[in-house]
């Protein structure tokens, strides 16, 4: 084994890690967004008044904090060398990326964080569709039946899955990594533009205020 082909494997197992991290931090930040009601009870419970603000600025941004990190991981991934060498469960992974980009938006730029907002309501059901999608991914794609497994089970239907929805399959996976690339990559960048216009907008509020 050459040099090139260390440092490419060590590519590979660092952005599949990546990935799987990004659905689990994911899975995290939907599960604390969905507790609110739980860390308000527990807020009750806290004595001072500066207590309270900090527990509830916290849990809020730290849901912030995790979806800027699920993005991230989700814009680095989206690309068509990357989906080609790492088995990515397309398009459910790359449709949670543009699910968890625009309730990262509503909660930084359109109140979504508050839950007297009705955007609050918007966010969650993205996160939660969200973390559908990659979970139906992980699971039922990129984790499917091995192929040892299958040599004793045989089952078309997990076949089928690995063939047809893995990004690195050969060739039915890379026909359709680059067709969700080509939509979801797209979107993704619109997002962006999105999310910066609505930070602006709020920064030229704030100073005219």
């Amino acid at each position: 084994m050459t040099a090139h082909d260390i440092e490419k494997a060590l590519e590979v197992w660092t952005l599949q890690n990546l990935l799987n991290l990004s659905i689990l931090l994911g899975l995290l930040a939907t599960a604390l967004a969905l507790s609110g009601g739980y860390f308000r009870t527990l807020e009750k419970h806290l004595t001072l008044r500066v207590s309270q603000e900090a527990w509830r600025l916290g849990n809020v941004v730290m849901v912030d904090i995790l979806l800027g990190a699920v993005v991230l991981i989700g814009y680095v991934v989206l690309n068509p060398d990357i989906m080609a060498d790492i088995k990515m469960g397309v398009p459910f992974c790359p449709i949670a990326t543009v699910l968890f980009a625009v309730a990262l938006v509503l909660r930084l730029f359109y109140g979504g964080q508050d839950p007297a907002s009705p955007n609050h309501l918007r966010s969650l059901k993205l996160m939660v569709a969200a973390c559908v999608a990659n979970v139906i991914g992980f699971t039922f794609v990129m984790e499917a039946a091995s192929d040892e497994f299958l040599a004793h089970h045989p089952s078309g239907f997990w076949t089928f899955v690995k063939t047809q929805f893995r990004s690195n399959a050969d060739p039915a996976g890379l026909d359709l990594a680059w067709i969700t690339y080509n939509i979801c990559f797209p979107i993704l960048v619109a997002i962006a533009i999105w999310g910066v216009w609505a930070g602006l907008r709020n920064l030229s509020s704030s100073g005219r205020e």
